[in-house]
């Protein structure tokens, strides 16, 4: 991890917890959390949970993302959300293509750089989710895939207005399977990310950005993950449903 960004641990729920659920949980990772100055946390909860918890972290430093957005400001787009719904809950994140929208929702690259745009227009964070199935890490097609998605997902989108993108290598095959990423594999590929990020807005621009690793991250793997020097902190789903296992996982990011 580069001293100087400032790492970042998001907890992307998925489809789980009522609001509820989501009271409880947000209490004890505020609890703990006060300890954690260094490390900039994000709360991605489903969308019935965003106002409860936006209230319950209101003047921590924690921060609120969602889940998903639609790249329209309105409309008849039902079932979807809009940048400005968002925004009124005082969302500042929001994780855009990520591998279960892809491949169960079938999102395109073309479709996560409408809504990259409409995040950044719309003074949101982008957390940009990249990565490969196992398939075709076993073709060593590693590279070929995260080549198109990182230029084709952040296509015209110029170096001025890069400073909000975070971007996340998530390797499907290692997401809620078990199965992680080496240290050096993971940084491997965080740091081809940053190669092709220096080709599109350059090298200065580039050293700026925010990279985190997401696949099955546990309190026994995030501190080695997170020393690598191109691993800038983490997109966490399982692990973020329990206080204690997300609190190691930020804590091992100072």
């Amino acid at each position: 991890m580069n001293t100087n960004r400032k790492p970042i641990v998001a907890g992307n729920w998925k489809m789980n917890n009522t609001v509820a659920e989501a009271l409880a949980l947000v209490a004890e990772i505020k609890r703990q959390a006060a300890e954690s100055k260094g490390v900039e946390i994000v709360l991605c909860p489903p969308f019935t949970a965003l106002q409860a918890v936006s209230n319950a972290i209101s003047g921590t430093a924690i921060g609120l993302g969602a889940q998903n957005m639609h790249w329209e400001k309105a409309g008849a787009f039902t079932g979807e959300v809009s940048a400005a719904m968002l925004r009124e809950l005082y969302c500042h994140y929001v994780i855009i293509g990520h591998s279960e929208r892809r491949t169960l929702f079938g999102e395109t690259d073309a479709a996560v750089n409408r809504k990259v745009k409409t995040a950044l227009a719309s003074n949101l964070h982008p957390i940009v989710c990249v990565g490969e199935t196992l398939q075709q890490r076993q073709a060593n097609q590693t590279e070929a895939v995260i080549r198109t998605q990182v230029l084709n997902g952040l296509k015209d989108i110029g170096p001025d207005q890069f400073t909000p993108v975070i971007m996340a290598y998530e390797p499907i095959w290692a997401i809620g399977t078990g199965m992680t990423a080496t240290p050096d594999q993971a940084q491997a590929v965080h740091k081809f990310i940053r190669g092709l990020l220096q080709e599109m807005i350059g090298e200065r621009v580039a050293q700026t950005v925010r990279i985190q690793y997401g696949g099955s991250v546990k309190p026994a793997n995030a501190r080695e993950l997170f020393h690598q020097p191109d691993i800038d902190g983490g997109l966490i789903g399982g692990a973020a449903l329990d206080a204690d296992a997300f609190m190691a996982i930020v804590n091992a990011a100072l």
